[in-house]
């Protein structure tokens, strides 16, 4: 059986973790080649492009909209996506319903990017690319320290400070941990914080915690708070010293 398979070209005797190798080859070189086609439409795509704009800690500082997903690709060439969520929703027309499937997909580089996004499509396929494609537009850094008074070790393993967020009806509340506990959450949030380069967190949800989207979005909140909290410092320091 496992001879007529190969010769019929469904199995090549490789293990799913060479197969996978080989698929994230291959996007890597879709990646470049999409990368030099690439006609940028913006003001900040065209200073990417020129390389006039060569991190992405710079768009962030300056507070300018990511509005071409190939700024994205050209900053973090790193970045990974995982599909959290797969599941169909209707809309009724004139005629009769309309269904559609929604997918709700991650980004993150493992260090300190972090995006959510979801997309619709009649197809899976293209409702993958949307959600991707709205991940990389929401990315935000993640501050990363530590925060833990178990700890104290001063590496960047987990978060600084305790951050809330919420969404709709859940709330989720993020807990420096010391090094080596590891990321106490539900697998959705596991993979998100693991995606941010956060290896040591504790995570308590609460509220209507059904909703995955719902969830990682508040995650996701929590994160960006920290990033409010930083420009508040700055802003203060700024104002102290003039």
């Amino acid at each position: 059986m496992a001879y007529e398979r190969r010769q019929n070209g469904n199995y090549d005797g490789r293990s799913s973790e060479e197969r996978g190798r080989d698929r994230e080859a291959r996007k890597s070189e879709e990646k470049k080649e999409m990368i030099k086609a690439w006609e940028p439409k913006t003001e900040l795509g065209k200073e990417v492009k020129a390389g006039k704009v060569t991190s992405i800690s710079q768009i962030f500082h300056s507070g300018r909209k990511i509005e071409e997903q190939e700024i994205i690709d050209v900053l973090l060439p790193n970045l990974k996506d995982e599909v959290i969520e797969i599941g169909r929703v209707q809309r009724m027309t004139k005629n009769n319903r309309k269904m559609k499937f929604r997918v709700v997909a991650i980004v993150g580089d493992g260090h300190g990017h972090v995006g959510i996004g979801a997309g619709k499509d009649v197809e899976v396929k293209a409702a993958i690319e949307r959600a991707v494609v709205n991940a990389k537009a929401s990315i935000i850094p993640v501050l990363m320290g530590c925060g833990s008074w178990q700890c104290g070790c001063g590496t960047n393993h987990s978060i600084p400070i305790t951050v809330r967020g919420q969404c709709s009806g859940t709330t989720v509340i993020l807990k420096p941990a010391p090094r080596g506990l590891g990321i106490v959450a539900s697998k959705p949030v596991r993979k998100m914080l693991e995606l941010a380069g956060i290896n040591d967190v504790w995570s308590f949800s609460k509220g209507t915690t059904k909703s995955r989207y719902n969830t990682l979005m508040a995650v996701y909140r929590a994160l960006g708070s920290m990033n409010k909290m930083k420009n508040m410092g700055e802003m203060k320091l700024g104002a102290i010293q003039k």
